[in-house]
């Protein structure tokens, strides 16, 4: 405020009034003192008391837009937040469902494709090849199946995939017999690319989240050519199949050896891996799975399949197999179509230290080859024409020479086929 004297205080003509910075110089009555204070309080008071509620105004609307906008800066983050904990509740969810399905032994009770882990998860991957394009990771974890067959390294699974309505054979491999996904990948991008008529194609496989692997397959209902023999049924007496058989098996182990530019090994071929189509065209699996699988594991492979009778003699490790050793599994697979038994059948040779192809051969030398026929062929080839008895015994020769001892006496591959085309004229 601005203050002047007391009316009983003599002033001086020249006396000065001073408030803050502002200096009023002169005579003054004091009649018109309150006069000037009107004049100069009242305007000054009346804007600063405009001045103050329009400052409180103002800052009320400042104070209610940033109420309002903290408000929906609030609503985003809630609702932001709400979407990230759903999508990991999802996530999570889908793992646990996942890896429920491997814990306690599931993974072999036939109820659906199981893998994972409760560890820390890497990332997934499907990796796509000609004739799965529409597969997705979701119709592979959600198909539900049944154990088909089982080995040391894996599983096999019948399973339906529900959108599409159609079945597959899913293989699982664990990842401790398998090498990590980008040293395995060169070779599994190999045998995705790998098409024939007689051959079982790869149409994707899926990375787990703990580096297990899951091929998927076609799947034939015919089931194999093991089943068909062990069966018994017409079929597998009637030469023209076992012929059929015999050119497709052949065919296939050719396309595996002479159709690429860098040779494929089967590495693992006898009657249980190779699949029927309804009208008995044969389909050769599990070529070239020795080389994603781990040495151990390949290892283990060679041992069952010397169990069974269908290695070379000269095989002492997997990663030594050769087109040699192919042909001599296909020699006892062949004279396990004509002979009507297993590879290795104590009842059989009365021997241990005897396995099919030695047994025969001691027949042949006692010239006793029509001993090696079941009947019910012999009865199916003589009632057609005498032609196909000798189509018999030259598929029989052609067997036993695919099995010789050593590998630089047996045929190749195109001279098997030649020889079968032979026979079939």
């Amino acid at each position: 405020s601005i203050s002047f004297c007391s009316p009983h205080t003599p002033r001086k003509p020249d006396q000065r009034y001073r408030q803050g910075s502002s200096s009023f110089v002169g005579l003054q009555s004091e009649r018109k003192a309150p006069n000037l204070v009107a004049r100069f309080v009242a305007p000054l008071r009346s804007e600063a008391s405009n001045l103050f509620l329009a400052g409180r105004s103002k800052r009320r609307r400042g104070d209610m837009g940033k109420n309002q906008g903290v408000r929906i800066l609030l609503g985003l983050t809630f609702s932001f937040l709400s979407l990230l904990l759903l999508y990991a509740w999802y996530y999570c969810y889908r793992r646990r469902f996942s890896s429920r399905r491997s814990k306690g032994g599931s993974l072999e009770d036939g109820g659906g494709v199981r893998y994972g882990g409760e560890e820390e998860l890497q990332a997934e991957e499907l990796i796509k090849f000609a004739g799965g394009e529409s597969l997705t990771a979701h119709d592979i974890l959600d198909a539900p199946g049944e154990v088909v067959a089982k080995s040391g390294y894996g599983t096999l699974y019948r399973a339906s995939i529900q959108k599409s309505n159609s079945v597959v054979l899913l293989r699982f491999v664990r990842p401790d017999c398998v090498g990590r996904t980008e040293e395995v990948l060169p070779a599994v991008r190999t045998l995705g690319s790998v098409r024939h008529p007689n051959l079982v194609p790869m149409r994707a496989m899926y990375v787990g989240p703990k580096g297990e692997k899951l091929f998927v397959h076609p799947f034939y209902a015919a089931g194999t050519l093991a089943q068909l023999l062990r069966a018994g049924v017409a079929e597998s007496h009637r030469w023209d199949i076992i012929y059929k058989l015999s050119c497709g098996i052949a065919g296939g182990l050719d396309h595996l050896h002479n159709g690429y530019e860098k040779t494929i090994i089967h590495g693992n071929l006898k009657s249980n891996n190779i699949l029927l189509d309804a009208d008995f065209q044969p389909r050769l699996s599990d070529f070239g799975l020795h080389i994603i699988l781990n040495p151990a594991e390949t290892q283990e492979m060679l041992e069952a399949s010397a169990a069974q009778g269908y290695k070379a003699p000269e095989l002492m490790k997997m990663k030594d197999a050769s087109r040699e050793t192919d042909v001599y599994s296909l020699g006892v697979v062949l004279l396990e179509m004509l002979t009507q038994k297993d590879p290795i059948n104590n009842d059989f040779l009365q021997s241990k230290d005897l396995h099919l192809p030695s047994f025969l051969r001691i027949l042949v030398l006692e010239h006793k080859v029509s001993d090696v026929f079941t009947s019910e062929l012999l009865k199916e080839s003589i009632n057609q024409n005498s032609s196909n008895e000798d189509g018999l015994v030259m598929l029989f020769h052609l067997a036993v020479a695919c099995c010789s001892p050593s590998p630089t006496t047996r045929p190749d591959i195109k001279t098997v086929l030649g020889r079968l085309e032979d026979i079939g004229r």
